[in-house]
């Protein structure tokens, strides 16, 4: 090994100081929600519900993920019996998504959900049914989540307004709350959702303004990986900075552990959430001289899974890379079939390039077990 060049030590990551709305707090199992408690990120199975062993390893599998809370669709009453079973041994609360069927509410409070989900706009005489549904669910101490979307808004709310604006949405929301209250039951949580994501700004905008609740975040449809990630980063991004959300999912037409994943990097990128694992590379320019693009690849898939929270940089020069190398736990500043390989601040080698995500993986290896020595944690 070369003798080490000091760079400067990292600098550990500012508390975040972003407000957050008050808001009132309700538990979804042993998942707080509101009132001050951490963000939660959720997702939804994609999975037949009935199939309960397939609909399990799908959980586990968000769970590794970082998920805090799934949602699970009901509906059929093959569904609605499998429910029991994977309450039972999900590792993370389970949410009932109910739509059309009132008496599958009924079914997902009796199986032990954590929560229900509703959308009053597709139930069929869901307001009938509000004070039924508000007594079971008090019994239970099972909270409710009502949520709006643009595509099953109310009718009379679309004949109003004339399409889903934020208004209409929030109209919706508040007016099924208001049944609720009116049977004294308010452990309620709020979502308005919108394929757009100014509609859905404005509109969870609005409900801060108005209630309370607990609101979930959500920019529904969101689309593809890549375009779905932007709106729903924006959304977000816009609404937790102003301390607006209280849960939040993002809807990519993709895996739901890739949902899970881009939920917690928003909420981390927010210092929200600690930080996991973080690659830090450059975009590329006319100094590179080693494939910068296909080295950040190789890194990140050779980091993928690592479960401690390491920040790495990847760099491919000497313009930028010794102040990454100040910021970053490890990393490499790469040129000239060469990497300069950088731990916490500090030059610790020199590897041919086709040696660098191997020295990479070694000395962050090694500086894991030196954080976890009891010389180090004292």
């Amino acid at each position: 090994m070369s003798s080490t060049v000091d760079l400067g030590m990292p600098h550990a990551s500012p508390p975040s100081a972003l407000p957050r709305r008050p808001s009132r707090k309700i538990h979804v199992g042993p998942v707080a929600v509101g009132g001050g408690a951490p963000i939660s990120v959720q997702t939804m199975t994609t999975t037949l519900t009935a199939d309960v062993d397939a609909t399990l390893q799908q959980i586990a599998a968000i769970t590794a993920a970082g998920c805090d809370i799934v949602r699970v669709a009901v509906p059929s009453a093959d569904d609605a019996a499998a429910l029991p079973a994977i309450v039972a041994r999900s590792p993370i609360p389970v949410i009932a998504d109910i739509h059309f069927q009132p008496r599958y509410v009924f079914a997902a409070i009796d199986a032990g959900c954590a929560a229900v989900r509703v959308n009053p706009g597709n139930i069929k005489k869901f307001d009938d049914r509000v004070g039924d549904i508000a007594r079971a669910a008090a019994q239970a101490q099972v909270p409710i989540r009502i949520g709006v979307n643009a595509g099953s808004l109310d009718p009379r709310l679309l004949a109003k307004h004339g399409k889903a604006t934020p208004q209409a949405l929030v109209e919706s929301a508040l007016w099924e709350c208001s049944l609720f209250e009116e049977h004294d039951f308010r452990e309620l949580k709020i979502a308005v959702k919108h394929h757009d994501p100014l509609t859905v700004i404005a509109a969870n905008q609005l409900l801060a303004e108005r209630c309370d609740y607990p609101l979930h975040l959500g920019v529904t449809e969101a689309g593809p990986v890549f375009q779905g990630t932007i709106k729903s980063a924006v959304a977000f991004g816009i609404l937790l900075a102003q301390g607006i959300g209280d849960t939040l999912r993002v809807s990519l037409s993709t895996d739901p552990v890739e949902q899970v994943k881009a939920g917690c990097h928003i909420l981390s990128s927010l210092g929200l959430r600690p930080r996991k694992l973080e690659i830090v590379s450059c975009p590329g320019c006319g100094r590179l001289q080693v494939d910068i693009h296909r080295l950040a690849n190789q890194v990140e898939a050779a980091f993928d899974g690592f479960p401690h929270p390491l920040r790495v940089a990847v760099m491919g020069c000497v313009v930028n890379g010794p102040g990454e190398a100040r910021e970053a736990d490890l990393g490499v500043s790469s040129g000239n079939g060469k990497g300069q390989i950088f731990v916490r601040g500090q030059v610790v080698r020199t590897v041919p390039e086709a040696k660098i995500v191997e020295a990479l993986l070694d000395e962050a290896l090694r500086l894991v077990d030196q954080t976890d020595t009891p010389e180090a944690a004292s």
